[in-house]
């Protein structure tokens, strides 16, 4: 007889760690029924299962797929075959999204394993929603380059695609270096572009505001260290 192969849910987590609760009860009843995760970092796994959970964290089996892994190095879905429920877990938000978990998904449809996206919630998704811009017409792009030129000439790119295609343009950077993405798009685009920064959401500190770059000009805020999400729109 054939064994049934297991399920791999995709489970959001916190974004902040100051708000656990924007986990939704049904994504919470299925994190209780699974005992093997894949995880990014075993230590931020086990606090946010430990804070959302009634589970015996010691019963729980972990396993760390990040960007230095290759899915190659073993079958991170071997339980799935043998009939057990897998949680790919976020390090924070949505899976697979700005996220390495994207090759074992990828991996579990070559398997015929079924997957799961469970709803939580998603830090770009929710930038976007609440920035006024363009939500029928976007690109996420990701990092942009680290030297001053490279990145200069990137956002004058994605300025010039926003303007073309009519399309809003997401972009990230690493916290220690958000305020000087942030002076290099007031010192490269024009005044009328928009500009929406999304800081710290879901926090007790979150701040969201869209305005021109003429404004934001005369508005010069600090971003340093702070989880941010830039839009651009022309």
């Amino acid at each position: 007889m054939t064994q049934n192969k297991g399920v791999l849910y995709l489970i959001p987590t916190n974004i902040s760690d100051d708000n656990f609760n924007v986990i939704p009860n049904y994504t919470l009843s299925i994190i209780e029924t699974i005992n093997i995760f894949i995880v990014e970092e075993i230590k931020s796994a086990r606090k946010f299962i430990k804070k959302i959970s009634n589970k015996n964290i010691n019963e729980i089996i972990f396993t760390v797929y990040n960007e230095h892994n290759k899915i190659t190095d073993e079958n991170y879905l071997e339980p799935c075959l043998k009939g057990q429920n897998i949680g790919l877990l976020s390090e924070s938000g949505t899976p697979c999204i700005a996220d390495p978990g994207k090759d074992i998904v990828l991996q579990a449809h070559q398997l015929n394993i079924k997957v799961v996206p469970l709803v939580g919630p998603s830090s770009i998704i929710m930038a976007l929603m609440s920035s006024g811009l363009n939500g029928q017409n976007f690109a996420f792009v990701g990092y942009l380059p680290i030297k001053k030129n490279l990145r200069q000439k990137r956002i004058k790119e994605l300025e010039y695609l926003s303007y073309k295609l009519n399309q809003t343009q997401i972009f990230i950077e690493t916290p220690y270096r958000n305020q000087q993405l942030f002076d290099d798009i007031l010192a490269t685009c024009k005044e009328n572009t928009l500009l929406s920064i999304a800081s710290e959401i879901t926090s007790k500190d979150e701040y969201i505001s869209t305005k021109t770059i003429k404004n934001w000009k005369k508005n010069y805020i600090k971003i340093d260290k702070k989880n941010t999400i830039f839009i651009l729109m022309s």
